[in-house]
């Protein structure tokens, strides 16, 4: 089960905003966009019900399509029939989850689930912080205000947190603790109450902090971002309105002079009015019986109902909250003006938030034929080697005790984790003393080398001076976790040294050869600067030219190396 309690904003520190989010689910349509919107995000569980308790002052309506609203005045009231459906109901395991309505939030669900099962406790309170999200930087700082170093996050992460003063983003109750916590069947309004509640019932409270994206519904900004977010979204049966261009609108409640026009997404309730060349520019929100004066430019906006917008007035990307909003505030749009058009910065309903990965287009030889040809390439080459793959096991296998294969966890495409593959050349257990031997590793930056390696096997020099041991990688291309030509496949932690260069190169599939395999100097204390540059060259030239050449020169080097094994 799910609740969102929307509680009263006494603590606004504008005079402008009170009453913000008061006016945004009394009015529609701006209601219905809310309420649907808040269902969609707030939800926790494809098949939980959600309920909304408002103050009961506000005098909201529930309408058709507006989920259960349960009013109140000091505690938000919970029937006995609710409660049994929350005990009944599975929401993210047992919970029963009290939301913030004045939030609309977005998290990785994933990354929540594992925070909540990782959390033994009774109550956890979570509040979302988009600085923890993957992709974010953050500066710490001495006591003097020097930099002391830059933490960069490459994964959506969660951290533990002290108890806050007031309502978190999102509290999880176990649903057998739900009862203990109420105080004759009604949940605190105060979050000090709440916490008191868990004191004196013995009940365990933990705090998170979870990276995820927020939005204020009680600032304006917020609202408006929510709302723009949010009209593309809503079902059929709402929307009045249709999107034409150039033409003139009309409605079964609308009605429009010769010369209006709509462009994009706009939401109109009943009885609207739209003057003679009027322009409406979405996304945007009309109220319930709205006039718009003749030449009136409306562009990214919230109009609420009862509003008689002046003629030649420009309404861009603000609220108009009622009739008596002082227009003086706002410009009038003259001919002379470029309309701006709103582009959405903030997109609540993104599944994945963006980083600096280069893309190509969908049919061109990166994007596409690259994979065919790795596939085909991949399985000639196990073809051929077929025959003495089974030596190759049984020697490592009599030489040496411990499996056959080596699993090393590198990253690949956009930074996903797969199990690299080679046959096994050193003994068991040496990753855990390579940094013991860092000291005498003969290159430089995080990778490690070095001339008499003494944790090599018995036939390990021989597989790898030849470069058999790199077979079985072709498995992993077959898989699509890796290409025949690409950059060196690295795992996490070397990639988390270069923030710039780990995005370009995390942007194709690593692979088996590259072009730093074939460029590569050797020259002291430069080897690593090279691995950076020619990876980041070989993404930014990427061609079919470029993969043949470098599947010529690695095809003479590997005959040259293995002819002067004899």
């Amino acid at each position: 089960m799910n609740l969102v309690v929307i509680h009263r904003n006494d603590s606004s520190t504008s005079k402008d905003n009170q009453q913000l989010l008061r006016f945004a689910v009394s009015s529609e349509p701006v209601a219905s966009v809310i309420f649907d919107g808040l269902s969609r995000d707030l939800r926790w569980g494809r098949d939980s019900e959600l309920s909304f308790a408002i103050p009961e002052e506000w005098n909201i309506r529930p309408s058709r399509t507006a989920p259960e609203i349960i009013p109140y005045r000091e505690g938000v009231p919970i029937p006995p029939e609710f409660l049994r459906k929350i005990i009944r109901q599975r929401t993210l395991g047992r919970w029963f989850v009290v939301s913030d309505g004045r939030f609309a939030t977005q998290v990785n669900l994933k990354l929540l689930e594992e925070a909540l099962n990782a959390i033994d406790a009774d109550v956890i309170a979570v509040n979302i912080e988009p600085e923890l999200l993957a992709g974010c930087e953050k500066v710490r700082l001495t006591a003097r205000s020097d930099v002391a170093g830059i933490r960069r996050l490459y994964a959506d992460s969660a951290e533990l947190s002290p108890p806050a003063a007031d309502w978190p983003h999102h509290t999880f109750i176990k649903t057998e603790a739900v009862n203990p916590l109420l105080m004759d069947h009604t949940l605190p309004q105060s979050f000090r109450d709440f916490l008191e509640s868990c004191r004196t019932k013995a009940l365990t409270l933990r705090t998170i902090r979870i990276g995820g994206l927020v939005l204020d519904l009680e600032t304006e900004e917020g609202l408006l971002d929510f709302c723009r977010n949010k009209v593309g979204l809503l079902p059929p049966h709402h929307l009045r309105q249709k999107n034409r261009v150039g033409k003139n609108v009309s409605s079964d409640d609308s009605t429009s002079s010769e010369g209006a026009r709509i462009l994009g997404k706009v939401l109109l309730g009943e009885n609207v009015e739209i003057g003679a060349k009027a322009v409406v520019i979405g996304p945007t929100i009309i109220g319930n019986n709205v006039k718009v004066g003749q030449g009136a430019v409306i562009n990214s906006a919230i109009v609420g109902p009862e509003v008689c917008v002046p003629q030649e007035q420009l309404v861009d990307n603000c609220i108009i909250k009622g009739p008596n909003y002082e227009w003086s505030r706002l410009t009038e749009f003259r001919t002379d003006n470029s309309n701006r058009l709103y582009i959405s910065t903030f997109d609540l309903d993104q599944q994945s938030h963006r980083k600096d990965f280069r893309t190509w287009p969908r049919f061109s030889y990166p994007g596409f034929f690259k994979r065919i040809v790795d596939c085909f390439v991949a399985i000639i080459v196990l073809i051929l080697f077929a025959p003495i793959l089974p030596f190759i096991a049984l020697a490592i296998k009599l030489t040496s005790t411990g499996p056959i294969f080596f699993k090393d966890r590198r990253q690949g495409l956009h930074g996903k984790s797969f199990n690299c593959l080679k046959f096994r050349t050193m003994l068991v257990g040496a990753d855990k003393i390579q940094d013991k031997l860092r000291v005498v590793s003969q290159v430089d930056g995080p990778q490690f080398k070095m001339k008499d390696d003494p944790r090599l096997n018995a036939v390990g020099r021989f597989l790898r001076d030849t470069y058999i041991d790199e077979i079985p990688q072709f498995i992993n291309v077959l898989l699509g976790q890796m290409s025949v030509v690409g950059p060196r496949p690295s795992p996490e932690a070397e990639n988390t040294l270069c923030p710039s260069w780990r995005d370009t190169r995390l942007s194709v599939r690593p692979g088996i050869t590259g072009l730093w395999q074939v460029r590569r100097t050797r020259r002291p204390m430069k080897d690593f600067q090279e691995w950076i540059h020619y990876d980041t060259v070989y993404v930014r030239d990427l061609s079919l030219k470029m993969d043949l050449w470098i599947c010529w020169q690695t095809a003479k080097k590997l005959v040259e190396d293995f002819i002067r094994q004899f």
